[in-house]
């Protein structure tokens, strides 16, 4: 088996593929694994909020949002046919039928993945700073308020547990935000949920399967896959300036928002486009120790999560449409940073802080690709968009069930 891609998702790919007895080599182009999108990513396993962006509720905002450079989902206009087809199909993804049946999809294939997660933490005893102390969605106005709580009750159809809260059930979940210069009118609780440093956790994983005969081609830059007779024949990689061409029975494409690229040339193509996310990391003191939460949050007004990790803060948010444009925008990363200290004003004494921006590969409705192709021995693990973390454990032992022909444990609908 041949993965391409070290990110979160291509390792857990490669280690359930190992697990399930196959002989894996994985190709990345950077020198470790998770240093894209699994990066500095916002934290959260939300398996009981794994919703996509896509919903009826976003539709008026995204008016309100335009030409606003710190709205939480921006679209950046470029001569750019695959932007503007997935900006349409976004805005079909937005109507009641299409977001009830991604939230049903999501639903179950992220309640696996959290229960695989779990296992896997338990039986190779990885450390990647978690907590599991649930997740809390919190509204400041009482409009939002109410769709969370209306979602909440649809979500309990789907055997999803969202405890609805009031305001003070909220600030006595996270007493750090009773502080909060913007006050909080309620929001939803999901107990079950955790938060983590994927990038941690990516690269134990990533040890953890190398010990195990996981062979990790780093620094090797994917230059074709090349296909005949339906199938895939080779892949060609260029490494340390010598190019090379790598032969596997089997090919996984995990290549996040590049993945529609490394495909075209081989006649597929996936709905899948990059969404520019940004985050900050902020180090904490001891005498931030009360005054930052240890809930993991997320702000449904600024679409912003928050997670502890270890001694660090977390924010990351925003959507951006923008391409394969990674520059971090000072004006993005600074919106974060404000919202953080309104609602957490404590921390304004923490005057600096790392910042990121990674490309989440999002589909229109957010519901990942997983599965085979028209090529018989290449599959896909890709299009997470903004669940990648969540997902990953569950799409990562998913996939390696169908490389192997046995039926996932998971109702889901898998790529063919």
């Amino acid at each position: 088996m041949l993965v391409l891609g070290a990110g979160v998702v291509g390792v857990a790919s490669a280690w359930y593929l190992a697990e399930a007895g196959h002989e894996v080599s994985v190709v990345e182009r950077q020198p470790r694994a998770a240093m894209e999108t699994s990066f500095a990513n916002g934290g959260q396993i939300s398996a009981g909020h794994a919703e996509p962006w896509a919903k009826p509720s976003v539709l008026p905002k995204i008016l309100h949002w335009l030409g606003r450079e710190d709205a939480p989902l921006l679209f950046r206009a470029r001569p750019d046919w695959a932007q503007w087809m997935w900006g349409l199909r976004f805005v079909v993804e937005c109507l009641p039928g299409r977001f009830e049946r991604n939230c049903r999809a999501l639903a179950g294939l992220a309640q696996y993945s959290r229960d695989c997660l779990r296992e896997l933490r338990e039986k190779a005893g990885l450390r990647y700073d978690h907590l599991s102390r649930g997740i809390l969605h919190f509204a400041t106005d009482g409009h939002d308020f109410e769709v969370l709580a209306r979602d909440a009750e649809a979500a309990r159809a789907l055997g999803i547990e969202r405890q609805v809260k009031s305001a003070p059930e909220c600030l006595a979940l996270e007493p750090a935000l009773r502080e909060s210069q913007v006050p909080v009118t309620g929001g939803v609780y999901t107990p079950g949920d955790e938060s983590g440093d994927a990038r941690r956790f990516t690269e134990e994983l990533a040890r953890l399967a190398a010990r195990r005969g996981v062979r990790f081609r780093y620094d090797s830059t994917i230059e074709a896959i090349e296909a005949g007779g339906g199938a895939v024949r080779g892949v060609t990689v260029v490494d340390e300036e010598e190019e090379k061409h790598l032969q596997a029975d089997a090919y996984v494409v995990a290549l996040g928002s590049y993945s529609p690229l490394a495909l075209k040339p081989l006649g597929l193509s996936i709905p899948v486009y990059p969404l520019k996310g940004y985050s900050i990391t902020m180090a904490l003191g001891p005498e931030h120790a009360e005054a930052a939460p240890t809930v993991s949050l997320t702000d449904e007004a600024h679409k912003i999560v928050i997670s502890r990790l270890g001694n660090r803060l977390r924010a990351a948010g925003t959507a951006e449409l923008a391409g394969y444009d990674t520059a971090v925008s000072p004006v993005r990363c600074a919106a974060i940073a404000r919202r953080v200290v309104d609602l957490f004003p404590a921390l304004r004494s923490i005057t600096s802080y790392d910042s990121w921006a990674g490309l989440r590969p999002a589909t229109p409705g957010n519901v990942p690709i997983v599965g085979g192709t028209r090529l018989s021995n290449l599959f896909l693990n890709t299009g997470h968009g903004t669940l990648g973390w969540t997902l990953a454990c569950g799409s990562g032992r998913a996939l390696a069930d169908l490389v192997s022909g046995r039926r996932p444990q998971v109702d889901f609908g898998f790529a063919h």
